[in-house]
Formats: C-alpha cells, structure tokens, sequence
C-alpha cells in the first residue's frame, strides 16, 4: 500500500499569486521536503508510528456508533427509551462534532496536535467503557458524549496531520485513513451482535468490548504528546519555525520530487503573522460555505443509516444478526472506495462528477428501502454503502480548497462544525416520524429529498479553486 502511494501523482495547478521571496532558512528547509528547522529528516521510525496511529485511530472513530446501532433495539428495552428518546441518542454524534470539534484547532495550537489526538483516543476507551454500567439514559448520553468528544478532535485534526507530514501525499493518506475508518464502522456493524450473544448476550458487554481498540489507540501518540511533533498547531497562525507546511494539495507523488513543504508565496516560519498576512475570514467564502452544507448533509444520510438502516431490515422482517451483517455491509464498502475515490478526485480539476454519482446510488437505495426492503436488502445495502462514500471525498475536498497548513485546520474545522450542526436534526427528526407514523414511508422520503441538496452543494464544493482566494477578496 505504501508503494502505491509513492506512485501516485496528481495535477498540478499553477497560480498566480504573487511571490515574495523566501529566506534561505526556508528553502533549505523545503529542500529537504520535511518543513522542520535545518531541514533535519524525520527518521523513518517516526513516519511509521505516525502512519501506525492515523491508521488505528481512524478505526475507532466510528464504533462507538455502530455499534449502539446494532443493538439499539435491546439498548432502548433496557433503559426504557421511547423512539423520540432513541432519535435523540442517534443525534448525540452530530451534536458532540459540532461542539467540540471546533474546539481543535484552539487545543492543538496549545497542545500539539499529536497530544489532542491522544487525548481523544483515551476519552473515547473510557466513555466506551463507562456507558454501557451507568443504568440510565442520563449517565449513557453523558458517557457517550465523552466518547464522541475524544472523537470530534480527532475528526477535524486527522486532514491537519496528513497535510502537514504528507503534503504530496494528501489523496493517498486520506484514502488510507478513510479506508481504516470504514473498516472499524463495518466491523463494529457485522460483529458486535455475534460477540454480545457469545458474552452471554449482555449488551453491555456487546457495546463495553469497543473500548479495547482505543486503548490501543492511544500507544503510537504517546511519543508525540512532549514533543509536539505532529504538524503545526492548526488554525490561524504558525506554530514552530518552519512547520507551514503551505504546499498545494495538487502536487506531486512522482518518484524523485520533493514534498512541497513551504510555498515561497506564503510567508513562513514564526515571522509569518508579522509579515502582514491576516488570519482567514473563511465565513466570506462561498467555496467554505458550500463544503460545510455538503458536509452536513452527508453526515446527516450517514448517521441515520448507521443510527436506523439496522432497525429498518428488522421491522421488515429480517433477524437481528443479518441486519447487522447488512449494516455492516453498508459500512464495508467504504474501505476500498474510500482509498479510491480520493486519489480519483486529486486528479480531476472538478468534483462534482463524483458528488453526482453518489448521489444517484444514495436514491436508488432509498427507493429500494421503500419498495423492498426485504427482498433487496443486501443491493440496497450496497447502493448505500457506495453513496456513504460522500465522507472520504469531503474530507479530501477540505485539503484541496486550501493552499496552506493554517487554511487547512481552520477550513477542516469550520467545515466539520458547521456541518455537524446542519446534520444534528436529522437523525432526531428520522426518530420521530418513525414514532408517529408507525412505518418508514416517511423517514425514507425524507432521506431521499434531503439527497438532492447534498448533490447541489457538492457540485459546487468541488469547484477547483481555495478558500484563501475568496476570503481575502
């Protein structure tokens, strides 16, 4: 895997901005295609443990919910939830992303990326493994946010990382980390029933046991929380002496070039907010405006499936533990699409071709969910699984319509935030037609008429050009 990385190459884009020259210090450091100071290499046992963490934290960012997903049924008879109480449950996850993880930039630059995303990963090992003995539905959403935090961070910081230590290598490092995210969802899907009834068939444990791999998660960034030595401190300004790593999203893996490290139109190093360049109104852009709504609108397609599709091939008749081989199906399919469709959508000057096909498959799921859930379960699953693939291609967006480190973390951050919160109704909303209605006719109807605005804005999300064009205009 790591060989095709090192072959993978991506358009370069020529711009027009104006340069300003760069001090030798800079470009020495740039020469050496690692933006540290001196141009010192990293030694190759740091990129291993880094490429080693992404990986394992990517696959605990989603099992927390998946797996709840899998057994919401016997979680909500066994702290007796309505189903307004469990659309409720299901819009925590939005919720928690969009209030914390705008607050990851302002902790990184304080702390270091590498000691929040540590952080992150030991609140998520303990909120997974409080919630399930707390005996309330009070003490599980608190337990559960507590997760969610832990993964809110790293959500927002994983594009930070990648775009700060493998600059040339964005679409190949976001597909890897996307591929381990959906390989956690799935297997937090296929397998949390089975393992729940050879425990004894105590939920609790079924959900506890997901505590585990984030304890594991935490050992690669142990050695990164003293030294703050996982890329700048994400937001509006420079965090050590030549770590912007201000180089294009579009730039090259080919054998022999360098990772461009620092731009020599961007100021860098810790003389770079003296030099007049102002922090980013991204609020002005139309580009950041338009990746948060399609952000939003895919997560919220994306946590009432992993919240409710598990549900709706139970109440059509179909056993728990192949609803749950069916959601994890959906899940799965996001781990060879999710390093594909990044490295497809680096090379193509627009996105939305992408957006659209996605969007198409998200349709004809839903129509198949309406007309026979049953008898097509595993296509629809598939169809689902496909038009899920919307997050691995948001987050590739996010390192594409910024130039510079900085613009990155702050676009990442608003983006996430801002989506999150568009997202937080929906999966509340799903619940409570479900409750009301007493079928999914309209839970599905509105999934599918909630697709055709995601595919708008996505069209226009995936228009190439960056933030810091149209938020300094």
């Amino acid at each position: 895997m790591m060989g095709l990385m090192a072959r993978e190459e991506t358009r370069t884009t020529t711009r027009t901005t104006p340069r300003t020259t760069t001090p030798p210090a800079v470009r020495s450091s740039a020469a050496q295609g690692t933006g540290k100071p001196g141009g010192a290499s990293p030694r190759a046992w740091t990129m291993r443990l880094l490429v080693a963490g992404i990986v394992l934290s990517a696959l605990n960012l989603r099992p927390a919910i998946t797996s709840l997903g899998a057994l919401l049924e016997e979680v909500r008879d066994g702290l007796g939830m309505s189903g307004s109480v469990a659309g409720l449950l299901t819009s925590v996850p939005p919720l928690c992303f969009a209030v914390f993880g705008v607050t990851a930039p302002r902790l990184a630059r304080r702390f270091g990326a590498g000691a929040v995303v540590c952080a992150g990963m030991a609140a998520i090992a303990t909120g997974l493994l409080l919630r399930p003995y707390t005996g309330s539905t009070a003490g599980f959403l608190a337990a559960s946010a507590l997760a969610l935090m832990g993964i809110a961070v790293s959500n927002v910081l994983m594009p930070v990382i990648v775009k700060h230590w493998f600059p040339d290598r964005v679409g190949s490092m976001t597909g890897l980390y996307s591929m381990a995210l959906a390989l956690g969802t799935a297997l937090a899907a296929a397998v949390t029933v089975p393992l729940t009834g050879a425990l004894g068939g105590s939920w609790q444990s079924g959900l506890a046991l997901w505590a585990a791999p984030a304890v594991a998660a935490v050992l690669p960034w142990l050695p990164f929380v003293r030294g703050r030595g996982t890329g700048p401190g994400a937001g509006d300004g420079p965090a050590e002496p030549g770590t912007e790593d201000a180089g294009p999203v579009r730039g090259t893996d080919a054998p022999g070039t360098q990772p461009p490290a620092v731009r020599a139109d961007v100021p860098a190093g810790p003389d770079a907010a003296r030099a007049g360049t102002p922090p980013l109104r991204i609020t002005r852009s139309r580009t950041a405006w338009a990746l948060a709504v399609f952000f939003g609108l895919q997560a919220t397609a994306a946590y009432i499936t992993m919240g409710w599709m598990a549900q709706i091939f139970r109440d059509a008749g179909v056993p728990a533990g192949t609803a749950g081989l069916l959601l994890a199906v959906t899940m799965v399919m996001g781990v060879p699409l999710a390093f594909v469709i990044p490295r497809l959508a680096t090379r193509l000057p627009h996105q939305g071709p992408i957006v659209l096909a996605l969007g198409v498959c998200g349709l004809a799921g839903y129509a198949g969910l309406y007309l026979a859930p049953a008898a097509g379960a595993w296509a629809w699953a598939v169809l689902l699984g496909i038009a899920n693939c919307a997050f691995p291609l948001a987050l590739t967006m996010v390192g594409m319509r910024a130039r510079t480190g900085p613009g990155v973390a702050q676009l990442s951050a608003f983006a996430q935030s801002t989506g999150y919160l568009i997202s937080i109704p929906g999966p509340l909303l799903v619940g409570v037609l479900y409750q009301h209605s007493g079928g999914w006719g309209l839970p599905i109807a509105l999934m599918s008429a909630l697709m055709i605005p995601q595919m708008v804005v996505g069209v226009l999300a995936g228009r190439d050009r960056t933030v810091e064009d149209e938020a300094g205009r």
